[in-house]
């Protein structure tokens, strides 16, 4: 009896050490084979364009290629269920942004922070709400004069409910500004639908519309932030107005599933860090005005998990 044991035991032991020396040796040659990046929103938004922007730049480091697929829906939580439930091996990255950590703390989805390992925040701006030229109503004040005269007149296109557009429409109409949330899962409908006259206003980040502000079709009236945006100083933040609503700022992350290796997510950072300090990177960031310093680790394992509790205190309120 003594002696089977011992052999089970030694049999065992031998199995674990070749397991751990196999997982070592897998992290030790990530990665060998292309790794996929899902954006989590439709093609030709400021997420898509940021993850394929980052695939192409993490491919030179990474020396694979990284395949990217848009995988929109339900607030960017249908491609996240799909990054949660892949294996957590490296080979599947994904877009992880404030929008849908906010559908979370609105009981949209079933994704919650600890099912994802941040690689890092790259992304982040404060939101505006922008008019089309040919409005009726040219600044914040008429518009906001017109919507409490007329509650849900006013109808906003935003990328979908229960993310931070659909949290700040229901604060100002706590504040007696009712607009009415149009959603739309595809950017470039949500982008061309004020121009178009199919709605009032559009809630989004100045760098995703950059071509319809340079172009003179939509104008920002208003930003939701505790200050005014350097590039658009006329604008005047909502607090000015009587309704403080920041903190709302759009970040966009990269992440992996939960229990990806450390060595693994290392070296994702470590592609992502290199990327972000290329002269490529900086002109994006730049021309989309999102350019931060990375936040990695706990620090943005944190960032997501206080942004879902400020959006679950401000619905609580």
């Amino acid at each position: 009896m003594t002696t089977r044991f011992a052999k089970t035991t030694l049999s065992t032991a031998v199995l674990a050490g070749a397991l751990a020396f196999g997982g070592a040796a897998t992290a030790q040659t990530y990665p060998d084979r292309p790794v996929g990046m899902i954006v989590t929103f439709g093609p030709g938004g400021g997420s898509d364009v940021m993850g394929r922007t980052m695939a192409r730049l993490m491919e030179e480091s990474l020396g694979v290629s990284i395949p990217v697929s848009n995988v929109g829906g339900a607030s960017g939580n249908a491609g996240l269920t799909q990054l949660r439930t892949n294996p957590a091996d490296g080979y599947t990255i994904g877009t992880l942004i404030s929008l849908t950590v906010a559908s979370w703390a609105s009981g949209l989805g079933d994704n919650k922070p600890e099912d994802f390992e941040v690689i890092s925040v790259i992304q982040s701006s404060p939101s505006f709400l922008f008019v089309p030229a040919n409005s009726p109503h040219q600044t914040a004040e008429a518009l906001f004069e017109f919507a409490k005269a007329n509650p849900g007149a006013i109808t906003v296109a935003t990328s979908g409910y229960g993310t931070q557009d659909d949290v700040t429409l229901k604060l100002l109409a706590d504040a007696g500004v009712t607009m009415e949330n149009v959603p739309f899962q595809a950017p470039a409908e949500r982008y061309a639908s004020p121009i178009g006259g199919h709605t009032s206003a559009i809630y989004e980040e100045p760098g995703d519309v950059g071509q319809f502000i340079k172009g003179g079709q939509l104008i920002p009236v208003v930003v939701f932030s505790d200050k005014r945006h350097p590039e658009f100083p006329d604008v005047p933040t909502s607090a000015e107005l009587g309704i403080d609503i920041s903190g709302l700022d759009n970040y966009r992350s990269l992440a992996v599933s939960a229990g990806t290796p450390p060595e693994i997510v290392a070296k994702l950072a470590e592609a992502v860090a290199t990327a972000t300090a290329s002269d490529d990177w900086k002109e994006f960031c730049s021309s989309t005005y999102t350019c931060i310093t990375p936040v990695t680790g706990d620090a943005a394992q944190a960032m997501v998990r206080d942004f879902r509790a400020l959006i679950a205190e401000q619905l609580a309120n």
